[in-house]
């Protein structure tokens, strides 16, 4: 029997108007990372929002997007399971590092304590065990970027995209955080695709590497 498991783009194709901006028929195994690559205007973003469940309807769309056998096309983002990690860590500012995470975790956790205890154990994870009563704005790059993983996991999502989250780091922070997102996409083994471009950052997911050309002519 055919392994279901992963996310599966199946012959999807992108358009503006007349013009193909990308087609792409693959699979990310569970725990992999596919890094997609490629100059601006070449469709990454697009792809991103069309998996997530928020194309813009200027853009048309064919094929499937396929989640451990769910097929997702047609469904609201909220209803997707699917976590997004971008580039800014997008926390709420009148929330306490812990209520940020608090505000992700699933309501079938139930109970002041277990959502405490739950948010707590997370950013142990990330090594910010220390953190839940701190104001975000007082956070490094480093730290706030640690936050929005552990809010992002806390959801318990099913796949994660990934855009340009280590971007806005320096060097030595960059390699650490790559490091800390891509082994938990492995431990907990789900499937997820990194848009960047740069280079170092798709070697380093340790996955295939899928490279698109400027957008095309019909």
């Amino acid at each position: 029997m055919m392994d279901d498991r992963g996310l599966l783009l199946d012959g999807v194709e992108i358009r503006l108007g007349a013009r193909r901006l990308l087609t792409l028929d693959t699979r990310i195994a569970p725990g992999e990372t596919l890094s997609v690559m490629g100059p601006s205007g070449s469709g990454k973003s697009t792809l991103f929002a069309l998996i997530a469940g928020f194309l813009d309807p200027a853009f048309q769309a064919s094929g499937r997007v396929v989640l451990d056998g769910r097929d997702l096309t047609g469904l609201p983002p909220e209803r997707r399971r699917i976590g997004l990690l971008f580039q800014d860590a997008l926390l709420l500012p009148h929330m306490s590092v812990g209520e940020n995470l608090l505000f992700a975790l699933p309501s079938a956790i139930k109970g002041r304590h277990a959502r405490r205890e739950a948010a707590e154990a997370m950013l142990d994870e990330v090594g910010l065990g220390d953190h839940f009563a701190r104001d975000p704005a007082t956070l490094s790059g480093g730290q706030a970027a640690r936050v929005a993983l552990a809010r992002t996991l806390l959801a318990e999502p099913k796949a994660l995209l990934l855009d340009e989250p280590f971007s806005g780091l320096d060097a030595e922070l960059r390699e650490t955080i790559r490091r800390l997102v891509f082994g938990l996409v492995a431990e907990r083994d789900i499937p997820a695709l990194l848009v960047t471009h740069d280079r170092e950052d798709a070697e380093a997911a340790g996955g295939p590497i899928v490279a698109l050309l400027a957008a095309a002519e019909p």
